[in-house]
């Protein structure tokens, strides 16, 4: 699809239009501004015209006189006002009358300047070159600001194809064997987060989230990129039932100076359905929560491993713990968790474990309540950061 046309205004240079009835008068000005280069000079003798030349031509001020045929200059500087294309042009009203009572009515009406026709060509020059300047900047501030948010707006709407795609990516929920169910909460500039899981034999399930510092398409597609680099097992040489062995590979190939700079944390494991075990191991990520189905406190399994990509050559331990039918699994982002309170308080990993624990045993995923207590907690309805959960029920 071709590009839209672009929205934002087109800045002019000094525009002077001359709305009066006197022919000399506005010889006398063209004679005036005639040795200003950069001053555009436009004579309307019929200011039964005036709004609708204004609206074509496009001045960046308005020299107004008031007593003319058939119309009344002051209601004139009224309609420029009411009139969009000329409701913030600076209007200079060039009149002979002297009272004070029409000066103010002239400024009640709209106008920014008053002077009482014809004033030495140095003042009248000064001034249109003052308003116009004035005028002009605030075009090209509304100009930068059109661009900008035109910019904005294409940008969003990349991200939030950038979020479809990887929402697209994500896996789709089990129901055999483990039971599992997920929620992805892309931030409003879209995160780094990912995860996903597979079956890596008859009886060896790989599952892993990762998140990537930064936001922005970058960070998603580096974790995407990291993600089917999981999925699909592609790193030579290493056992994927090893957690250990995959962070130490994963480290390796996705160094830092490799992308601009990019780090991500991660924590993976391996259920082995046949041994009722759970092996992990963790790089820089929150520690997954394991619920036990016989109830007691939650056990944190802790990410002990620096994140991914900062340091080379590091080594990654596993760790193994027994699960038994009815245990369930949390893996989660950062983003659920590190968020304000409405009072501005910052709410601690341990509160998040707390909300994660109360959510009661039963047949059905607690993903939906643990966001909704996230979201009462913060008071908010949208976060500031990807948010992703993961529950897995080993059957």
């Amino acid at each position: 699809m071709a590009d839209q046309p672009s929205t934002a205004t087109t800045v002019p240079g000094i525009r002077v239009m001359l709305v009066d009835d006197q022919a000399m008068i506005g010889e006398a000005v063209r004679r005036m501004l005639a040795a200003e280069e950069d001053i555009e000079y436009h004579y309307v003798s019929d200011p039964r015209l005036a709004i609708e030349t204004a609206n074509e031509w496009k001045p960046t001020i308005i020299l107004q006189d008031l007593v003319m045929p058939d119309v009344d200059g002051l209601d004139l500087v009224r309609e420029y006002r009411s009139n969009e294309g000329t409701s913030l042009v600076p209007i200079v009203v060039l009149s002979s009358r002297e009272e004070a009572t029409t000066k103010a009515e002239a400024f009640s009406r709209g106008a920014n300047d008053y002077l009482v026709k014809l004033p030495d060509p140095v003042e009248i020059i000064a001034r249109i070159r003052h308003h116009s300047s004035g005028y002009i900047a605030r075009l090209e501030r509304d100009s930068a600001y059109g661009a900008l948010a035109e910019s904005e707006a294409k940008l969003q709407t990349e991200l939030s194809k950038a979020a479809e795609y990887v929402h697209s990516l994500l896996p789709e929920p089990m129901s055999h064997r483990v039971l599992t169910d997920w929620r992805f909460i892309p931030s409003v500039s879209l995160g780094g987060d990912s995860f996903g899981y597979h079956w890596l034999d008859e009886h060896r399930l790989a599952l892993y989230l990762l998140d990537v510092c930064g936001h922005g398409v970058g960070p998603a597609l580096l974790s995407i990129t990291a993600m089917n680099v999981i999925s699909s097992e592609s790193l030579p040489n290493v056992d994927f039932a090893d957690p250990g062995g995959v962070l130490r590979e994963l480290n390796s190939r996705f160094r830092m100076d490799d992308h601009q700079g990019m780090f991500f944390t991660i924590w993976y494991g391996v259920y082995d359905a046949e041994k009722h075990t759970l092996s992990w191991s963790g790089g820089g990520h929150p520690p997954a929560v394991l619920l036990r189905e016989s109830g007691g406190d939650p056990e944190l399994l802790d990410s002990d491993g620096p994140m991914i990509g900062a340091m080379p050559e590091l080594e990654y331990n596993s760790q193994t713990c027994p699960v038994t039918p009815g245990d369930r699994l949390v893996l989660y982002s950062d983003g659920l968790y590190e968020i304000k309170k409405p009072d501005g308080s910052l709410w601690t990993l341990q509160e998040f474990v707390e909300v994660v624990a109360r959510q009661p045993a039963k047949d059905v995923s607690s993903v939906d309540d643990i966001i909704g207590s996230v979201k009462a907690v913060s008071g908010e309805e949208f976060f500031d950061d990807d948010c992703s959960v993961v529950e897995f029920t080993f059957t």
